[in-house]
Formats: structure tokens, C-alpha cells, sequence
């Protein structure tokens, strides 16, 4: 009895590992039946709608052939389902005019027959070249349209290329500003001290001349550094560190750097106004602008400065008898290495960076700068601030 057992036992073993193969090998058919028709239909997919339609347009030749009472309800059917179904998938010109022909070749064929079984007017057959030719119409404009919106996204992408690549260069313009106005800075300062300690300690009256000399240059060059980098660094995070600045204080200070310089210095009108900006940047600005007045004048000439307000805005204004600005020159001056002519002293300037940097910081403030000029008669420049529109600035800086 017990051998029996273990010899059903035996037998349910052998058993069950041979019917596990049995569902595999199954499941594995399934799967290599289904593998195909999924394939097929991933294949159809894309062209489901073509299908579809030309399913439903052989049904409305079917119904016209079958069915000539119905008159022109099937035909129509079929011509304005096949607009539709263009004008979303608007296929290339020449599956469009196999299509087309197909169409007008079948639909004529039905109705032709149908005229001469007496079964339809011979006035209904001239629909099939009218709609047609409705059709192709239709199939030229919206392929012109196709090639005008292309050509026009063309031309979007080469000009966004093209600014995308002045981006990219102003940016590496900037950038090579940067470093070299930093790199410049340490030899120019160098080379100033040793030039000016060799002009003090020098006997030779010859070396002391050529010292100062090289002293000068060697100024003039780190400003011109130094005024690169202030450009270089406009509208940059953190070029303004605003905070309120007293215009009125702002003038009297510059009055007092400037006074020493050989001119007839007057001080104008003068009103307390605070504006929220950057203070330093600001005196560089009206520093340029006496500079230039400087550059434009002779020691017998009047600069004066002012600030009053104006309609809600600050304006800083500085005034000079010089030689003044030519006409041709006016939209011009705030170029960069722009120089108007005449100009009187090399040694007060001469860079042609002033007034740009002027420009520059007055816009960083939402300001702007405007100049009034006759030759022969003087000019004047004025810093426009707004009161109120700094704070926007601020956020900018930060």
C-alpha cells in the first residue's frame, strides 16, 4: 500500500512540471499572434483617418450607385468630406492629385452612367468639374499659405540665430571689457607710482619732465580703464546701490572738486531734492558732465551749475559759455569715442566716453539726458531724474 503512494506521488510530479510547459508554450503563441497585429496597427495608426475616410466615401459611391434618388446628397458628401479631411491633413501635392482624379474619375463615372440610363439631368454631371476645380482652388491657396508660413518661420529662425549670436558676442564684449579693465589696473597703478616718485626725486630737470609726462599718460590711461569698465558693467546686477541722495549736496561737492580748475564757476539755482539712487555713480556722471565743459572752454568762460525741479523730475544742469556743439554734432556726442569738434583741451578728456557714460547712468536711474547747444554760444546738459521711479532701479540692482 505504501508503495502505491509513492508511486502516485511520483506520477503527480512527473505530472505538473510537463503541464506548466503546456500553458507557457500558450501564452508564448498568444503573444507571438498578438506581437504582429499590434505591429499592423501601430503601422495604421497614423493613417486611421485616411482609411477612415476613404471607407466612408466608398459607401457614398455605393449609395449613389444604389441609390439615385437621393440625387446629390452622397456626392456632396464625399467632396466636402474630402475638404475637410485636407484641411487637416493636408497631404503632399502629389497624393492629392491621385486623390482628386480618383474621386472626380469615380463620382463622374456614377453620374455619367446615371444620364445616360436617363436616371439624372445632364445639368448634374457639370457639378463634377465645377467642384473639382473648387477643390484645387482651394488645394493651391492653402499650399501657398503652407509656403509663406514657412518662409516666414524661416525668417524668424535666422533672426532669432542672428540675435542670439549679438547676445552672445555683446556678452563676450563685456566680459573682455572686465578683464581687461581689471588686468590693466594693477600694472597702470605700478607704473603711475614709480612715475611719479621718479618725477619727485629726480634732479635731472630733463627726467622730471619726461616723468611727468608719463605720469600724465599713465592717468589718462587708468580713467580711460576705469570708464570702460563702468560701461562694461552697465546693467549688470548691482551697478546701483541706491539709496537717498541729496541732489543739492551733490552739486556743492562738485563744485568744490571743480573749483580749482581756471574757469568762472557760478553756482545757479539750487533746490533741496532727494532722489533714490546710487550716489557715486551719480557724482561720476555730473563729473563727466564738467569735465566736457572744461574740455569746451577757456579759462575766461562761465560753467555753471544748477538743480531745480521740473514736473516732477530732478534736473541737474550744467551750463558753459564755450565754443559750443555744431548741429551735426548733437545727435552724435553720446557715442562712444565720439568727440565733438572744437574741441579745446586734450588734457581735460578727450576719450570720447564721457557722455556715454553720462547716458548710461542716467538711464540706470530711469532718467534720461538732453542737451541744448549753439555754436559759438555755449551749451547745456542736463540730468532728467525721476523723484519716484528710482525704486524700480533698486529692485533691478538687487
Amino acid at each position: 500500500m505504501e508503495r502505491i503512494v509513492r508511486t502516485q506521488d511520483l506520477v503527480r510530479r512527473h505530472q505538473s512540471p510537463a503541464s506548466a510547459p503546456d500553458d507557457g508554450d500558450q501564452d508564448a503563441g498568444a503573444a507571438r499572434v498578438m506581437s504582429p497585429l499590434r505591429r499592423a496597427l501601430r503601422r495604421l495608426r497614423p493613417v486611421a483617418p485616411d482609411i477612415a475616410w476613404v471607407v466612408f466615401a466608398g459607401l457614398n459611391l455605393v449609395a449613389m450607385r444604389l441609390l439615385p434618388a437621393w440625387q446629390t446628397v452622397p456626392f456632396l458628401a464625399i467632396w466636402v468630406s474630402l475638404t475637410v479631411i485636407y484641411g487637416f491633413r493636408f497631404w503632399r501635392l502629389q497624393p492629392t492629385i491621385l486623390t482628386l482624379a480618383a474621386v472626380t474619375l469615380a463620382t463622374g463615372g456614377i453620374i455619367g452612367v446615371q444620364v445616360l440610363k436617363g436616371q439624372q439631368d445632364a445639368d448634374y454631371l457639370a457639378e463634377v468639374p465645377l467642384i473639382a476645380l473648387m477643390f484645387l482652388v482651394m488645394v493651391w491657396h492653402g499650399r501657398r499659405r503652407f509656403a509663406a508660413t514657412q518662409e516666414r518661420l524661416t525668417a524668424m529662425e535666422q533672426v532669432q540665430r542672428i540675435s542670439q549670436e549679438n547676445v552672445r558676442l555683446l556678452e563676450q564684449q563685456r566680459q573682455f571689457l572686465q578683464d581687461a579693465s581689471h588686468e590693466l589696473g594693477t600694472p597702470i597703478t605700478v607704473a603711475l607710482g614709480h612715475a611719479e616718485l621718479i618725477e619727485q626725486t629726480a634732479t635731472d630737470q630733463g627726467v622730471a619732465a619726461d616723468a611727468r609726462v608719463v605720469t600724465g599718460e599713465l592717468a589718462r590711461l587708468r580713467r580711460l580703464t576705469n570708464r570702460l569698465l563702468l560701461l562694461a558693467s552697465a546693467g549688470t546686477p548691482g551697478f546701483l546701490q541706491v539709496a537717498p541722495v541729496a541732489t543739492d549736496h551733490l552739486v556743492l561737492e562738485a563744485l568744490e572738486r571743480w573749483g580749482h580748475v581756471p574757469r568762472h564757476w557760478r553756482l545757479g539755482e539750487v533746490t533741496e531734492a532727494t532722489v533714490l539712487g546710487d550716489g557715486d555713480r551719480l557724482m561720476v556722471a555730473l563729473d563727466a558732465l564738467l569735465e566736457n565743459a572744461v574740455a569746451h572752454t577757456e579759462p575766461r568762460d562761465r560753467i555753471e551749475v544748477s538743480v531745480r525741479l521740473d514736473d516732477g523730475f530732478v534736473v541737474i544742469a550744467v551750463t558753459d559759455s564755450g565754443c559750443g556743439i555744431p548741429p551735426a554734432d548733437l545727435d552724435r556726442i553720446f557715442g562712444r569715442f565720439t568727440r565733438a569738434e572744437p574741441y579745446r583741451s586734450r588734457d581735460a578728456g578727450g576719450f570720447g566716453l564721457g557722455l556715454p557714460i553720462v547716458q548710461v547712468i542716467a538711464e540706470a536711474h530711469h532718467g534720461s539726458v538732453r542737451v541744448r547747444s549753439t555754436s559759438g554760444q555755449g551749451s547745456t546738459f542736463e540730468i532728467i531724474l525721476p523723484t519716484e521711479a528710482a525704486e524700480p532701479a533698486a529692485s533691478e540692482a538687487s
